[in-house]
């Protein structure tokens, strides 16, 4: 069958992937590959400093690379020994032209077919692994098609990454599906067949789902579109919550026990961020446009409307809590990567309470354990207009407590563990009082803040101080 994989593309998708495979194949050859020599250097840096961080990743390139896991930057020669090949590189949303801020930008995808068809030798399995607009395969099968030497035959199949960051090896270890789609012709199938092998060494085949292409690529956008809609959800209920005296947490709680909903992805917060969800909303947002479903493109983009509401509503409520102005005011955000264990920062919501809170004069301090400072600035810098202002107004710091030292205010944006234990009377005793509390994302304790002496500020959750006055009465 298989005994050679490459993969293009040494990201948060491809990098995971591949050690995956190669883990549970070994007897399959594992190379992934990509231009950016500084990344791979990191993927081959002898202390396993690797260039992502995702829990037990390391544990599992330290256990193959060298036996059967590779990572290069000979593309042309390891595309050229190949039997399978998967595309596994970045598809932003374009920022300029036709689908501006909506359409998925397939300039990388594009050139790993041209590469494809330039150095392959006899048949391969080429598997679309990023995320990409339906049809999409069939762009890649017409480029290699046009452009293929040497009486070359390519097999284009759609594997889309279902992949949470933070728990990316436990997925892959443990997927709740593998979707396989591909063309419904002999051949096709055979490639279909191909691909299933790989998964079954370590996949329950009733596990493994094949359907045909485009199929295949709508559903990968349909699910991140799913799941972003019930975060968007819970999110319209929080306001609603603060605006009544309600309690998201109850209300998640009692609406997720309902066999019918359950209760994941019912978790209120600042907004989700990462590279996925936005991305595919909006995808499928042009996609219903270029459909001329005009009704259907409202329907989902109300879902992204509704998360930079959240995020504008959470800023807006800390500068209303601090007297209705943060000018020169100390302001400590614990927590910049979108979700815990991971230093991906990608639409982290994290980027945009920095933004609103630069924008009001607010002395910004962040503090993250996993994302390093030239990623902060350069994420705050791409969302504020005047670069002056965020080099006079952002401070990154190296520990949560040096950050909050002398602050009017700490607000945990991401969800690290580490924040729950951390030492809260330390950090009143050395914050200016009043000394605020702001939970984005509802992980602390939250009477003992109050009993120690902060005025803590819940999303989700109204104001003490207001329910105490008798406004909801």
């Amino acid at each position: 069958m298989i005994t050679k994989v490459c993969c293009i593309g040494a990201g948060y998708v491809g990098g995971p992937t591949s050690s995956v495979i190669a883990l549970k194949c070994p007897s399959v050859t594992v190379t992934v590959v990509d231009y950016n020599k500084e990344r791979i250097e990191a993927w081959n840096s002898a202390d396993y400093d690797l260039p992502i961080y995702e829990p037990s990743l390391v544990d599992v390139v330290r256990e193959c690379r060298g036996r059967n896991l590779f990572f290069s930057t000979e593309v042309a020669k390891s595309i050229e020994e190949a039997d399978l090949i998967f595309i596994s590189v970045n598809t932003p949303t374009k920022t300029f032209g036709l689908g501006k801020g909506r359409a998925a930008d397939l300039k990388y995808i594009e050139s790993a077919a041209r590469c494809i068809a330039d150095y392959a030798h006899g048949p391969k399995v080429v598997v679309e692994k990023s995320t990409v607009p339906v049809k999409a395969a069939e762009s890649i099968s017409r480029i290699l098609k046009a452009n293929s030497r040497n009486g070359n035959c390519f097999q284009v199949l759609s594997n889309p990454e279902f992949l949470a960051e933070g728990t990316a090896i436990k997925d892959l270890l443990n997927p709740d599906r593998v979707l396989i789609g591909g063309p419904q012709t002999e051949d096709g199938q055979h490639a279909v067949r191909c691909l299933c092998w790989i998964y079954e060494h370590w996949v329950s085949k009733s596990n493994i789902i094949t359907t045909n292409t485009w199929s295949s690529e709508l559903s990968k956008l349909a699910a991140n579109a799913f799941l972003a809609q019930r975060i968007s959800s819970i999110n319209a209920m929080s306001a609603i919550c603060e605006a009544t005296g309600a309690d998201v947490g109850e209300v998640a709680h009692a609406i997720g026990t309902d066999s019918r909903i359950g209760p994941k992805f019912l978790q209120a917060s600042v907004g989700f961020g990462g590279s996925c969800f936005q991305k595919d909303v909006l995808n499928l947002v042009y996609l219903c446009e270029v459909l001329h479903l005009p009704e259907v493109a409202a329907y989902w983009q109300q879902v992204v409307d509704m998360n930079d509401y959240q995020r504008r509503r959470f800023s807006n409520r800390i500068i209303a809590s601090l007297f209705n102005t943060v000018t020169d005011k100390k302001i400590a955000i614990l927590g910049f990567a979108f979700k815990k264990d991971t230093a991906d920062t990608r639409e982290s919501s994290s980027i945009f309470v920095c933004q609103h809170l630069i924008d009001e004069g607010a002395q910004v301090v962040v503090y993250d354990p996993k994302v390093r400072e030239a990623s902060v600035r350069r994420d705050v810098n791409m969302v504020c207009s005047d670069p002056e202002r965020v080099e006079r107004l952002l401070t990154v710091s190296e520990d949560a407590y040096s950050a909050v030292q002398d602050a009017h205010a700490f607000v945990v944006c991401t969800e690290w563990d580490e924040f729950k234990t951390l030492d809260f009377q330390r950090i009143y005793d050395s914050m200016l009082k009043p000394s605020f509390a702001f939970d984005g994302r509802i992980i602390l304790n939250h009477e003992q803040l109050r009993t120690i002496g902060f005025q803590v500020e819940v999303i989700g959750q109204a104001s003490k101080q207001r329910v105490a006055s008798g406004f909801f009465e």
